[in-house]
C-alpha cells in the first residue's frame, strides 16, 4: 500500500497577491533610497537648496550644482524618489500656472548641510555607511550564516545575541582581516570612519546638552573617553564644562591622526582591553555595541578599575542603543532592528535592557540608569 499525503495550500486572494508583490518590490528597491541619498549629498543638493533660502526649483539646483541641462529630467526623477521618501518636500511655485515645482528642506535634509542643523553635518556618516568597504560584507551574509562554527574553533553563544557565534566576522570573511586592521591598512577608509564618528559625536553631544543629558557630566572633575577617536565628544564636554579634565584613549593609529584643534583634550594611545587611564568618569560612545558580551565585560572591568567608588562620584557613561527603550513607533523599532543587523558585520550587537543588565552585573557594577533621550539611542549611567 502507498501512503498518500495531502498537501494543503493556501490560496491567496488577488488583494493579498498584489499586497505581497508590492511589499516585496518595496524591499527589493530599498537600497536605491540609500544610493539616491548618497548621490544628492555628493552633488551638494541639500546645500544648494539651503543657499536659496531653503527653497529651490530644478533649474536653481542644476545651476548651483553645475549640471548640464540634459540632466534635468534625470534630476527630477532623483528628487521624486527623495521627496516621496521624506528627505525633501515639494510645493508648487507661485503662481501655480508656472507648473514648476519648488523643493524644500526637511529636518532630515537639513542635517546634510554644514551649518544648517545647529552646526552639524551628518553627510560624513552617510559616506561611511554606504562606503563600498562597509557594504561589501553584506553580499556574503548568507554564506556567513552557513560557516561551520566548529571549523572556526569557536562555539556559538547559547541563548542570546552575545555578539555572534562565529570566530570570523562578516567583515573578515569579505576582506580577509578585521575592520580595526582595515583602518590601519587603508588610510582613506580610516579617514572616512573617523570623520563619520566625529560628525555623529558633535550631533549627539549637542542634543545631550540641549535635552538635559549634560547633567550626567556635572560633579565630575575628570573624564576619559574610551575609544573616543579624534575627540569630538570629549571636546564638547570640555567646552560645556571647562573645569573637567578630558582625555581620549584610542589605538595608536587613531591618536596619531587626531586633529591639532581638539581643544583642551589630552590623547592617550593604548588598548582599552589592557588599561584605561584613571578618571572620575569613563565615556563609552558607540563602543560596546562593537563587541560580544565577553569582550564588553572585559572592557567594563578595566573601566571599573579606572574610576573611584560610587560615593566618590565614579561612574561609566554609555551612549548606545537600548532596544525597546524610547518611542515604540515603527520607524524607531525598524531603525533599531536595522542598526542591530548592521553591527553584525563586525560581530557587534545592539542590546535590550536585560542584556545590558547581564553585562553590567558580570563586570561587577551595582546599578545603572537608562535615559532614552536621544531618539533611538539612550544614555546609560552605570555605577560601581
Amino acid at each position: 500500500m502507498h501512503e498518500h499525503t495531502t498537501q494543503h495550500s493556501y490560496e491567496m486572494s488577488t488583494e493579498e497577491l498584489l499586497q505581497g508583490h508590492l511589499q516585496l518590490y518595496h524591499h527589493f528597491f530599498s537600497y536605491i533610497k540609500s544610493m539616491a541619498l548618497k548621490c544628492a549629498a555628493e552633488l551638494g543638493i541639500p546645500a544648494a537648496i539651503h543657499r536659496r533660502g531653503g527653497a529651490a526649483t530644478l533649474r536653481d539646483i542644476v545651476a548651483d550644482v553645475a549640471l548640464r541641462q540634459a540632466k534635468v529630467p534625470h534630476l527630477r526623477r532623483l528628487m521624486r524618489v527623495l521627496t516621496v521618501s521624506g528627505i525633501f518636500a515639494m510645493k508648487q511655485q507661485q503662481p501655480a500656472s508656472s507648473g514648476e515645482a519648488v523643493y524644500t528642506l526637511t529636518p532630515a535634509s537639513r542635517l546634510l548641510v554644514a551649518g544648517a542643523g545647529g552646526g552639524h553635518d551628518m553627510s560624513p556618516m552617510l559616506r561611511f555607511l554606504v562606503h563600498p568597504t562597509a557594504l561589501t560584507p553584506f553580499f556574503s551574509l548568507h554564506a556567513w550564516f552557513r560557516v561551520d562554527d566548529e571549523e572556526e574553533e569557536e562555539e556559538p553563544v547559547a541563548g542570546g545575541s552575545g555578539g555572534g557565534g562565529a570566530a570570523m566576522s562578516l567583515f573578515e570573511m569579505a576582506h580577509g582581516f578585521p575592520r580595526w586592521e582595515m583602518t590601519g591598512r587603508d588610510a582613506a577608509y580610516g579617514a572616512v570612519l573617523n570623520e563619520a564618528m566625529a560628525a555623529d559625536s558633535r550631533f549627539v553631544m549637542e542634543v545631550v546638552f540641549r535635552e538635559g543629558g549634560g547633567d550626567v557630566f556635572r560633579g565630575i572633575g575628570s573624564l576619559v573617553d574610551v575609544g573616543g577617536g579624534h575627540g569630538a565628544a570629549a571636546a564638547a564636554v570640555a567646552a560645556a564644562f571647562p573645569h573637567v579634565k578630558c582625555s581620549v584613549l584610542d589605538l595608536p593609529q587613531v591618536v596619531r591622526k587626531a586633529p591639532p584643534d581638539a581643544g583642551d583634550v589630552r590623547f592617550v594611545a593604548g588598548d582599552m582591553f589592557e588599561y584605561v587611564p584613571p578618571a572620575d568618569a569613563v565615556l563609552l560612545k558607540y563602543v560596546l555595541h562593537c563587541f560580544g558580551d565577553d569582550d564588553c565585560v572585559k572592557i567594563l572591568r578595566r573601566c571599573k578599575e579606572a574610576i573611584p567608588t560610587r560615593d566618590a562620584g565614579g561612574k561609566v557613561i554609555i551612549i548606545n542603543m537600548v532596544i525597546g527603550s524610547g518611542s515604540q513607533r515603527d520607524i524607531f523599532k525598524e531603525t533599531q532592528a536595522l542598526f542591530d543587523l548592521y553591527m553584525m558585520y563586525i560581530d557587534g550587537v545592539e542590546r535590550e535592557e536585560k542584556e545590558w543588565e547581564n553585562i553590567f552585573s558580570k563586570a561587577g557594577f551595582s546599578a545603572y540608569k537608562i535615559m532614552p533621550i536621544l531618539g533611538f539611542l539612550s544614555i546609560i549611567e552605570v555605577y560601581p
